[in-house]
């Protein structure tokens, strides 16, 4: 069993972030996206992985290397235009072969992770396994509509009118006959080649298509409010612990993470669940709030900050309260004034100064 990680796309929904750096680059509880999709890989026993990049490749083939680090074997597979998911495998046959793969959407976070729709597709005679979740907008997905005694009965991509409330998430399981179905379905008016229209196809040329739901929590990440969420859902998970600096003076709650080298500063504050990365510095008077990440070397002081996703080497110093904030890496929010009593929602990219 082959694996296929995608890596491309624009990202043009998370915009400034991507026009930098590449979306699955983005981190979720202080760790890089597409490491998440990795390791679900690996943990379902794929070795073999081939990471597909569109345009933007900044830092995916530096944090991944050959994947001998990982314990895997990674190829890499270029996308130049984002021409949709079915396009993607189709570019990928000549690493992919005959071989059975599960492909893994990079920006897609999901709790029980791949295995078991490897152990449904293995376990069965299915040519074809995907996964399906209860949304509150089916309008922004590939769905999946059941018949009357619950089996799929058609595929539909990004339906205008609501037939069905389960989107596909981002796993599907193949075989080789996928790649006939690709080459029978033309492009959408997208200009893609859309994955569901090749499983729409695949099924009405008898092939054997099984569903399976998901257990526990699922998050596409295509938005900031996405990212933000998924940052809730795993800090909610993790077993974190200190391993930085705490002054006396400062308070800790809850479940928090504090990498090495940082140093929080009396007076400071931070109430979990929240991660701070090695080698920050908290305060003095900052308040980091719950489900707030802070990245490898930034500086928050004089400043508070909550439900927020804080990226390396930021400087926040506004005497500002920050809420459900994205700020990019090495960006500078500072101000000569102090206590004013407004709240800040901000998206910045890499790099921004932001003077309040």
């Amino acid at each position: 069993m082959k694996g296929l990680l995608l890596a491309g796309g624009h990202g043009t929904r998370l915009r400034p972030l991507t026009l930098t750096g590449n979306k699955h680059m983005l981190p979720i509880a202080n760790k890089p996206m597409i490491l998440y999709g990795l390791e679900h890989l690996m943990n379902a026993g794929v070795r073999d992985i081939g990471v597909v990049l569109g345009p933007i490749k900044e830092g995916v083939k530096e944090l991944l290397g050959d994947g001998s680090k990982f314990g895997v074997r990674i190829s890499y597979i270029d996308q130049p235009e984002p021409k949709g998911l079915a396009h993607a495998i189709l570019i990928s046959k000549g690493f992919l072969g005959d071989e059975p793969f599960v492909m893994y959407l990079g920006d897609n976070l999901l709790k029980q992770g791949a295995k078991p729709f490897l152990e449904a597709f293995e376990g069965g005679s299915s040519d074809c396994v995907v996964g399906a979740a209860r949304v509150r907008d089916p309008s922004r997905y590939g769905v999946v509509v059941f018949d009357e005694r619950g089996r799929v009965k058609r595929f539909v991509e990004k339906p205008k009118e609501p037939i069905s409330d389960w989107a596909l998430i981002g796993v599907y399981v193949f075989n080789h006959r996928i790649f006939d179905a690709i080459g029978r379905i033309r492009p959408s008016w997208r200009g893609e080649l859309e994955i569901t229209d090749a499983i729409q196809t695949l099924l009405k040329s008898g092939a054997k298509v099984d569903c399976r739901f998901v257990e526990g929590w699922w998050k596409d990440t295509g938005r900031p409010e996405d990212l933000l969420e998924a940052n809730q859902l795993v800090l909610g998970e993790m077993d974190l612990r200190i391993e930085g600096e705490v002054e006396p003076g400062a308070r800790i709650t809850g479940n928090v993470g504090i990498g090495e080298g940082t140093k929080v500063r009396e007076g400071a504050a931070i109430r979990g669940p929240a991660i701070i990365g090695r080698g920050c510095e908290i305060g003095p008077n900052a308040y980091i709030g719950p489900y707030t990440s802070i990245g490898d070397g930034a500086i928050v002081r004089n400043s508070e900050i909550e439900n927020s996703i804080v990226m390396g080497g930021a400087e926040i110093d506004c005497g500002r309260r920050i809420v459900d904030s994205l700020i990019g890496s090495r960006a500078k929010v500072l101000s000569q004034e102090r206590n004013l009593p407004k709240g800040l929602k901000l998206i910045l990219g890499d790099m921004t100064y932001v003077g309040v």
